[in-house]
């Protein structure tokens, strides 16, 4: 891009501050009228919250303002192309969502989208989408190279399901094919596309693998959302909730930038909120397979007992291994009884574990709701807590950003 154009897209930066969102809803609106095949590749439940709309106009808006040096949001777009890469985004769709912003910024914002400015974002698009090509095309690359990997959606059977709490399923997948399948980090997520009659659309969902790696076969643990029409947030868990053991589903190859770092020694602190444990129990079995004796803290925050999931399995890791420390949390608690001596009523508060939890060059692992995670990272840093050895993740797009 030349100067004069990156100041035409400084100059439209009050404009996305204003009216961001609704230029990304009228830009999917737009978008799936003239391409209804791509309802099938995006989350109609983010799209119906929209989480989708303002995850976008987040994006766009700090696009245009560091348009001078887009480099400083490569950690970001990394993020982004590692869940492209899981739903197989391919070059030329880059093609469709170019014209269709284009004409969406033309159509939204009107005589001011002058011809000129109209000219620079197209050349700031597709310069945009070059950096996502090149980031994905060397995802596309390292992911081919893994043993038992493979790009696109695969077939695989649900041999078991299990039945975690009230509202918690896990699902054990194997390959349709029999053929190896690719070894992942812990705290990876795969993602997994199935039919919902009700939309008459494949949606396409990530969800975290909740066990250590098995060669055999690998685990999700779904929480069955309530939500449904008119909101479709819970289309695709009542799905896979209807499943049978036998069904077939398909499912990408493991991605995610939100893992464990390997054989790390730092103490090790796992916070997690509701169904936000999944990741986070894929992390505590491998770092209690690999490393022993290393300090480790486990910290999850549910509403009471009949939705906590994996609190047997937890007990028993805990019995097996003196180095794990565990507090547990429930938001209401009746009639406490014996089995549930160590429940601290209330929601997850670090304040009240701060003395095992605050360990030299410990690594924090968050994962739940987005307040969840805010706080929590918040109290980190009161705590006096690197900001560097703090991570989360959130469930769904993106829309905070704490670092």
């Amino acid at each position: 891009m030349n100067p004069h154009q990156k100041e035409l897209i400084k100059a439209t930066i009050p404009i996305l501050r204003a009216s961001g969102e609704d230029l990304t809803n009228y830009f999917y609106k737009r978008m799936f009228t003239h391409h209804p095949e791509l309802r099938n590749m995006f989350n109609m439940g983010n799209q119906a919250n929209g989480r989708q709309k303002s995850a976008l106009a987040n994006a766009v808006l700090a696009y245009a303002e560091n348009i001078d040096d887009p480099s400083v949001l490569i950690g970001v777009l990394k993020g982004i192309g590692t869940k492209h890469r899981s739903l197989n985004i391919q070059p030329d769709q880059y093609k469709i969502i170019g014209t269709q912003l284009i004409a969406s910024i033309g159509e939204v914002v009107g005589e001011a989208a002058t011809p000129e400015i109209l000219d620079a974002w197209t050349v700031a698009f597709y310069q945009l989408a070059q950096i996502m090509i090149d980031i994905e095309k060397e995802m596309y690359q390292e992911n081919s190279a893994k043993p038992g990997s493979w790009n696109g959606w695969r077939k695989f059977v649900i041999k078991k399901i299990v039945e975690e709490s009230t509202e918690i399923k896990s699902f054990y997948l194997y390959p349709e094919d029999g053929k190896e399948i690719t070894n992942y980090h812990p705290g990876q997520f795969i993602s997994v596309q199935v039919y919902v009659p009700e939309l008459e659309l494949l949606q396409p969902r990530q969800y975290s693998l909740s066990s250590a790696f098995n060669p055999e076969y690998y685990r999700i643990s779904v929480k069955r959302e309530s939500g449904i029409a008119p909101n479709p947030s819970g289309y695709v868990s009542n799905a896979l909730h209807s499943k049978s053991e036998g069904d077939h589903i398909s499912i990408s190859a493991p991605a995610g930038l939100f893992h464990l770092e390997k054989d790390s020694p730092n103490p090790l602190v796992l916070i997690s909120g509701g169904v936000g444990l999944t990741p986070m129990l894929s992390m505590l079995e491998t770092n209690l397979n690999n490393i022993q004796n290393k300090k480790t803290i486990w910290i999850h925050g549910c509403r009471n007992e009949s939705v906590h999931a994996f609190k047997d399995q937890i007990t028993t890791l805990k019995e097996e291994a003196k180095h794990l420390e565990t507090f547990t949390f429930y938001d209401t608690l009746e009639d406490k009884n014996e089995s549930q001596s160590e429940i601290i009523q209330g929601r997850v508060d670090l304040h009240k574990c701060k003395d095992s939890i605050l360990l030299d060059q410990a690594k924090y692992y968050i994962c739940g709701p987005e307040i969840f995670i805010k706080t929590q990272y918040e109290t980190l840093v009161n705590l006096n807590v690197s900001q560097e050895n703090i991570f989360y993740e959130e469930f769904g797009p993106q829309l905070i950003n704490l670092n």
